[in-house]
């Protein structure tokens, strides 16, 4: 393990205690962002807080909580554990953010996607050349199955916001695990969308924001690295 990222000591309670508290910073700086973001970059969506806001943040704070005291337990102590929390908690909020208005604002994704370059540059959960071609990947893996359909249907199967969300991952995930978050993120949102379609909140032709099945995908790609 490379020096930059052996463990702190600081015991088992110690860990606990800072894994929360570090969750609850970036999600108290987060949250203020899922809220301003999208009505800084559409100014349709209300502005007044909803219910269905209010939830999403009850949810986000809530898993953020948790999802960090689960990276020390997997990863200790270390510097890759901050980073590990770092990584889920902004994709925590992205999920939101696109659940909530359709939308992944660049001003989360591509810092994500440098700062998964810059984790790796010391090899915590990838080596650089695998996170650089997992970055290029990424992109171009969507943007091509976007255009194809676009082509055969003369309609955007996806936002561009899709595409660097999925850099993103493929920087902090390397190349080899893209085809996984792929799999599990289609499969989350087939299962999502026939759900919503029984309930009858999904109508035919309408489309499903495929952002929040992307970063859950990526949440579980990086603790089944870290297992």
């Amino acid at each position: 393990m490379p020096a930059m990222w052996t463990p702190w000591n600081i015991g088992p309670i110690g860990a606990m205690l800072a894994a929360a508290a570090l969750a609850l910073v970036l999600a108290a700086l987060l949250s203020r962002a899922a809220y301003r973001l999208p009505r800084a970059l559409d100014a349709q969506i209300a502005n007044p807080p909803s219910r269905a806001h209010r939830r999403y943040r009850a949810g986000f704070w809530a898993a953020g909580i948790v999802l960090a005291m689960l990276c020390v337990r997997l990863l200790g102590p270390t510097p890759a554990a901050a980073a590990a929390i770092v990584y889920i908690v902004t994709l925590l909020a992205l999920g939101w953010i696109d659940a909530e208005t359709g939308l992944l604002p660049d001003m989360l994704s591509l810092p994500l996607l440098w700062l998964g370059l810059l984790v790796n540059l010391g090899g915590a959960f990838t080596a650089l050349p695998d996170a650089v071609l997992g970055a290029a990947a990424g992109y171009l893996a969507l943007w091509c199955v976007c255009y194809v359909f676009l082509l055969f249907t003369g309609r955007m199967g996806m936002g561009h916001g899709d595409f660097k969300l999925l850099a993103a991952l493929g920087a902090w995930l390397g190349w080899a695990s893209l085809p996984w978050v792929l799999l599990v993120s289609s499969s989350l949102a087939l299962i999502a969308a026939l759900a919503l379609r029984l309930a009858g909140r999904l109508k035919a032709g309408e489309p499903l924001h495929f952002g929040p099945y992307l970063a859950a995908a990526g949440i579980l790609a990086l603790l089944r690295l870290s297992y």
